[in-house]
Parts: structure tokens; C-alpha cells; sequence
């Protein structure tokens, strides 16, 4: 009977939560006057849109625009700015996997608090409120503010745009890492602490490999977002896709845009399909 009533206590503590939830999504909407009815195009705004949507069905094959002998070809074009998009994906994220790892460890509070005694303890609490206020800046400024502050002070670097990639997901990986440290049933690591294991081989050899899987589903998830940020570059003239996509709108070719977003549609399920079959393996192999 006791547990009926906490689970209906509980049950009427997340109805509330989601009644205030909705309550204040009314509210935000009336305050900003959003108007559906300011989504119905004009005309013209239809004309865009059905001219867009019909090259869905039928992108180009080839420039729809006059181009010099010897132009990369379209396909080709598009599998080039595929490539570059990896490669600063996998940049940032190699970048972002260091910090997050180590930023996690720092910011885990059963590790750097839990686990500790006497003064170690009071140099851990103050360590882990570093490690927290450090990736709350990290992740509290998007990626394209990076980009935009990197590129007025740097101009078109690639290593800037890779740091200002980096920079928020090693944020959300330090945050997350640390949370599914801290989540981890803890009996190994007690019998470990006892043994007499430091906190750094209690999360290497206890923690970590437990909360694997986990760690690498979501690793891939934010390499998918690093994927579709590093496109985004492409509208600050780095040669990403989004640097392609732009430029054959501003020029209406709507052709060549479906060309470059099917590419970043195949980019993204490739990796979605990869990460899955990783997962899947080391599933089978616990």
C-alpha cells in the first residue's frame, strides 16, 4: 500500500510538472504574439516554395548554371564537401572526447567528493565547482557565437572554426560523462575504494566500463550534431556543405541545393548506421 501511494503521489508531483509545462508554453506564446496565420505564404511565397519542393524529386545532376571547362563535377563537388564536413566533425569531436573525458572526471561529484576525506575532500569540492562553472560557460554559448567571435578575430581558420565546434560539445560531453559516471551502480567501485584504488583507476578500470555504452551511443549522437554544426560552418565560407547549399540558393539553383542536402541526409544516416552496428557488438559482447 505504501508504494501505491508514493507511485500516485509521484504520478499527481508529474502531472503538475507537466500542466505548469504547458502553462507556460500559452503563456510565452501569447506574450510573443505568434500568429499561425503569418505561416501562410503569399503567393509569391508559394511560387518559392513549390519551385523548391519540386527539385526534391528530380535534384540536378550537373551545375545548372554555366561553368568553365574542367569544374569538378556536381557529384563529385558534393562528395568533396561531404568529406571536409567529416573532417571537422571528427576534429572537434576528437578534441571534444579529450576535454569531455577529463572535464567529466573533474566534474564528477561522487568521484571528486564521495570518494574523498578530510582536506582531499575540501580540494575535490572546490576542484568539481571549477570543473561545473567551466563547462556551464563552455556550453552556455552555441557553437555559431564561437564561430562568429573566432572568425572576426582569426578570419577564415580552420583551426578556429574546429575550436569553436569544440568548444560548447566538450561542455555537453563533460556534463553527460559525469552524470553517467555518477549514475553507476557503485558496488565495484566500493570494493575497489576498499582495495585501496585511487579515484582516477576507480573511473579508468571500475566506472568507465560499465557506463560504456552509454558513453559511446551519445559520443555519436554529438558527432551527428557536429556533423550538421560543421555544415553550418559552410555559411561562414568554410568549404563544408552548408558553404555549397548557401551559395546555390542565393543563386535559385534549387537543384543543386536537394544534391547537397541529400548528401548531408546520407552523411548523417551513414553515421546513424555505423554507430548502431558499434553498439550493437559491443552489446554482444558484455
Amino acid at each position: 500500500m505504501a508504494g501505491l501511494a508514493e507511485a500516485t503521489a509521484s504520478s499527481g508531483k508529474r502531472r503538475w510538472i507537466l500542466i505548469a509545462i504547458a502553462a507556460s508554453g500559452i503563456w510565452a506564446s501569447v506574450s510573443l504574439n505568434l500568429d499561425p496565420a503569418l505561416l501562410v505564404p503569399g503567393e509569391g511565397g508559394l511560387a518559392v516554395l513549390s519551385e523548391f519542393f519540386s527539385y526534391a524529386l528530380s535534384p540536378a545532376t550537373t551545375y545548372q548554371s554555366i561553368v568553365p571547362e574542367g569544374t569538378t563535377p556536381l557529384a563529385v563537388q558534393a562528395l568533396l564537401a561531404a568529406w571536409h564536413t567529416v573532417q571537422f566533425a571528427a576534429a572537434a569531436m576528437g578534441l571534444s572526447l579529450i576535454g569531455g573525458i577529463t572535464l567529466g572526471f573533474l566534474s564528477s561529484y561522487s568521484l571528486m567528493i564521495e570518494t574523498r576525506r578530510g582536506i582531499t575532500r575540501v580540494i575535490g569540492g572546490a576542484v568539481y565547482s571549477v570543473a561545473r562553472l567551466t563547462i556551464t560557460l563552455m556550453r552556455s554559448i552555441h557553437e555559431l557565437l564561437w564561430a562568429v567571435l573566432f572568425l572576426a578575430a582569426f578570419g577564415i581558420s580552420q583551426l578556429g572554426a574546429v575550436i569553436a565546434l569544440a568548444l560548447p560539445c566538450v561542455g555537453i560531453l563533460a556534463k553527460i560523462f559525469s552524470e553517467l559516471i555518477d549514475e553507476t551502480p557503485r558496488h565495484a567501485a566500493h570494493a575497489a575504494e576498499a582495495a585501496g584504488a585511487s579515484p582516477i583507476q576507480i573511473y579508468c578500470f571500475v566506472l568507465a566500463p560499465q557506463a560504456l555504452p552509454n558513453i559511446l551511443a551519445y559520443s555519436f549522437y554529438r558527432f551527428e550534431c557536429a556533423l550538421r554544426s560543421s555544415a553550418v560552418l559552410g555559411f561562414f565560407g568554410y568549404p563544408t556543405l552548408g558553404f555549397y547549399i548557401a551559395a546555390s540558393f542565393e543563386n535559385l539553383y534549387y537543384g543543386e541545393v536537394w544534391v547537397y542536402l541529400y548528401t548531408l541526409f546520407l552523411l548523417v544516416a551513414a553515421v546513424d548506421l555505423w554507430s548502431g552496428a558499434i553498439r550493437k557488438r559491443l552489446a554482444l559482447t558484455r
